[in-house]
């Protein structure tokens, strides 16, 4: 696999961390430098782990993954995208509670927005090409990429306030459709 292969591949997985990453910025989640890194930090971890873990587990489960990696995906970001709705007409003490930069929905997130890694991981495996290179360069480009939409987000958020966070969860649910219509039945 070229370096130029690599990069396009690494830019690709990262598309759905940065609407994400945007997303949540936007809303104002990611109102905090602890909170800018925990998104950008996750979302690199996990786009850097799961084609090492695909790439571990072979071939050999593909066929079972393959079936329902849209749906993983599809339900998680859907999950987070109603919290985010719902959280953004809740009163302020509950949405400290609820914030998706820390715990179970910042794995939830990284999870889903890393799945299609995990089954770059399985074809690397039956390929026979060594996961580690394009999994680092997987990881940074994520990481960086999840950065600027964090940027990006900030200024757009601070002109929305909390219709921004509705917005921030409509687009997680419109990414969640997107994965189920463009997957073949």
């Amino acid at each position: 696999m070229s370096d130029i292969e690599v990069i396009i591949l690494a830019f690709s997985l990262a598309l759905d961390a940065f609407a994400v990453s945007l997303a949540l910025s936007a809303a104002g989640h990611v109102d905090n430098l602890r909170a800018k890194f925990r998104i950008a930090f996750h979302f690199g971890l996990f786009q850097f782990l799961m084609p090492v873990a695909g790439w571990a587990i072979g071939a050999r489960i593909e066929p079972l993954l393959g079936s329902y990696d849209h749906w993983i995906a599809a339900g998680l970001l859907g999950f987070v995208g109603v919290h985010m709705i719902r959280s953004a007409n809740a009163p302020p003490e509950v949405r400290e509670t609820n914030d998706p930069t820390r715990g179970w929905l910042l794995v939830t997130l990284s999870t889903a927005t890393s799945i299609d890694a995990l089954a770059v991981g399985l074809g690397l495996a039956a390929m026979r090409i060594s996961v580690w290179y394009p999994s680092v360069v997987i990881g940074i480009i994520t990481l960086a990429l999840s950065v600027l939409a964090i940027l990006v987000g900030e200024r757009i958020g601070s002109k929305l306030g909390k219709p921004g966070q509705i917005v921030g969860g409509v687009v997680l649910l419109a990414i969640a459709i997107k994965i189920l219509l463009s997957h073949p039945a």
